[in-house]
C-alpha cells in the first residue's frame, strides 16, 4: 500500500513543537504529528488528591479532549452530555500512568499535583500517542521551573517517555498511522517506551486477523525505532533554551 503522504513503512510523520504555547501555564506546547494537533499544558497546583495526603508524595495526572471539529464530522463535547465516555477516560488514565512512569513523585512534596491537559484541534490518528509525547515536554517545563523557583529539590524525572501507532496494514508493517491507515489496519498497537527503551505499556488488538509472536517482536522493533526518533525530537526542543 502506497501511503498518501508518500512516507516509507517505518517512517514517522514529521514533527513540530511550539513551545510555551500557553504562556499562562506553568509548561505547555503545540505539538504536530503530521495533520493530528494537539496544545498540551501543564497547570501546577498546591494541593494532591485525597489518598496522598500525608504521604509526602506529589502527583501527576492528565485530563484529555477533543474540541467537536477536531474530526470530519462534528463530535459533541463530553461536558455537553454531562459525563466523559469510556475512550476519553481510557487515554486519561494511559497519559497519567505513561507520565508518572518517568517522575520521582515523592521529589515533589507532598503538596504538589501537576495536571496534563491535552487538547486535540485536529485529528488524524495516534492522538494518545501524540498527547503523551507532547505532554513530556510541557511536563518537563513545569518542572524545571519549579526547580528554578526553589519549590523543589530535584528535577524528578528519570528520563524521556514518548509514544508511537504501528499496524499491520494490508499485511505490511507500518510506523505512525495516520487516520486512513488506522481504520484499515489488521493489528493495531499503540507503544510507550522510554528513552532506554524499557516498555511503559503496549495497547496491541488484532483488528481483522490474530498476529504471531514474531509480528509482535517486529511491530515493538518499529515501535522503538519511531520512540527513538521521537525522543530525539523532545531532546531538541529541551535543548533549544
Amino acid at each position: 500500500m502506497k501511503r498518501k503522504d508518500g512516507r516509507t513503512a517505518d517512517k514517522i510523520r514529521p514533527v513540530k513543537v511550539t513551545r510555551n504555547f500557553i504562556p499562562t501555564a506553568e509548561g505547555s506546547v503545540l505539538f504536530e504529528q503530521g495533520d493530528t494537533r494537539l496544545i498540551c499544558t501543564a497547570s501546577v497546583e498546591e494541593k494532591v488528591p485525597p489518598f496522598l495526603r500525608g504521604t509526602g508524595s506529589g502527583w501527576v495526572t492528565a485530563e484529555y479532549a477533543m474540541i467537536p471539529r477536531a474530526t470530519l464530522g462534528r463530535t459533541s463535547r463530553e461536558s455537553s452530555v454531562g459525563r466523559v465516555g469510556g475512550r476519553t477516560h481510557e487515554i486519561q488514565r494511559l497519559i497519567g500512568r505513561s507520565l508518572r512512569s518517568v517522575v520521582n513523585l515523592g521529589a515533589l512534596g507532598g503538596e504538589i499535583t501537576i495536571w496534563l491537559d491535552c487538547d486535540v484541534i485536529q485529528a488524524d490518528g495516534g492522538t494518545r500517542c501524540a498527547a503523551i509525547t507532547g505532554a513530556f515536554i510541557a511536563l518537563r517545563d513545569s518542572l524545571e521551573g519549579l526547580y528554578e523557583a526553589k519549590r523543589i529539590k530535584e528535577m524528578s524525572i528519570s528520563e524521556n517517555v514518548a509514544a508511537i501507532s504501528v499496524g499491520v496494514v494490508d499485511d505490511q508493517m507500518y510506523l505512525d498511522l495516520c487516520y486512513e491507515e488506522d481504520v484499515k489496519a489488521q493489528v493495531d498497537m499503540n507503544v510507550v517506551m522510554t528513552e532506554s527503551g524499557k516498555i511503559v505499556e503496549v495497547q496491541g488488538t488484532a483488528e481483522e486477523r490474530p498476529f504471531s509472536r514474531q509480528e509482535l517482536d517486529n511491530l515493538l522493533d518499529l515501535a522503538k525505532k519511531g520512540v527513538s526518533e521521537l525522543v530525539a525530537i523532545q531532546n531538541s526542543v529541551i535543548e533549544s533554551d
